[in-house]
């Protein structure tokens, strides 16, 4: 959980696809802004490979590039925020917002963050790495992940969900470790800077009554629209 917050159980699943296809199309749009096509957009390379890999219609995936590109006369501003503090019980969260409209924003983050504490910029951020995340699946059973991770220039390796394995990079590696990452036997589902907790609170710790609290708070928080991401500081 430490590294990205995701959402349990069959139709939270089920929610969090449609939500998926949202922040995804949002991604590809402030990506497009560099240019629309994929060959010379690394940035958005990336994203339109991630929406082709969990089965983004095509027509909304073209129309998201379009739209970013400048391409059918609509004017698209997201302005990217970061919002950090804390869950219940002193867990630590970097909340990654894109949002149209910062003054409907802020406000309604204040609200969700009632139950936890929302702190001043930089009073969490000390607490995480800035990290490339690359979450990949091995193509055939016998290949390794740390001999991958250290051919491709991957920094660190860990298990995901799923059977598939995250490699962490610098942030400037992401795009040249996810394009090495298949020729060492990995496919790649995802890659995206994120932020990775260096002191994550151990669930131990924590009554089942206070996790809920923290479940409950979290899937608040990842149920807003404006939110892309939930970075949190809980270790398992």
């Amino acid at each position: 959980m430490g590294a990205q917050w995701k959402a349990k159980g069959k139709a939270a699943a089920a929610d969090a696809r449609g939500k998926l296809f949202g922040r995804l199309a949002k991604d590809i749009m402030v990506a497009a802004r560099g240019g629309a096509d994929p060959a010379s957009n690394s940035r958005l390379r990336l994203v339109v490979e991630q929406a082709r890999k969990v089965s983004m219609p095509k027509e909304t995936l073209e129309r998201a590039i379009k739209k970013g590109a400048g391409l059918t006369g609509e004017t698209v501003h997201f302005e990217h925020v970061m919002y950090e503090g804390f869950a219940p019980h002193q867990v630590p969260l970097m909340v990654e917002c894109l949002t149209d409209n910062v003054k409907r924003t802020a406000p309604e983050m204040r609200v969700l963050f009632r139950k936890g504490q929302l702190g001043a910029s930089g009073s969490v951020a000390w607490d995480f790495d800035h990290v490339g995340m690359i979450e990949a699946e091995p193509a055939t059973p016998d290949v390794d992940a740390e001999t991958a991770a250290i051919e491709a220039g991957a920094q660190d390796v860990e298990p995901a969900d799923d059977g598939a394995t995250l490699f962490l990079t610098a942030p400037t590696d992401l795009d040249l470790v996810s394009r090495a990452l298949p020729g060492h036997g990995f496919t790649v589902l995802s890659a995206k800077l994120g932020y990775k907790p260096k002191n994550p609170v151990d669930p131990a710790n924590l009554s089942a009554e206070q996790l809920e609290e923290v479940e409950s708070f979290l899937a608040a928080i990842d149920a807003h629209d404006d939110v892309q991401n939930v970075f949190v500081g809980l270790a398992g």
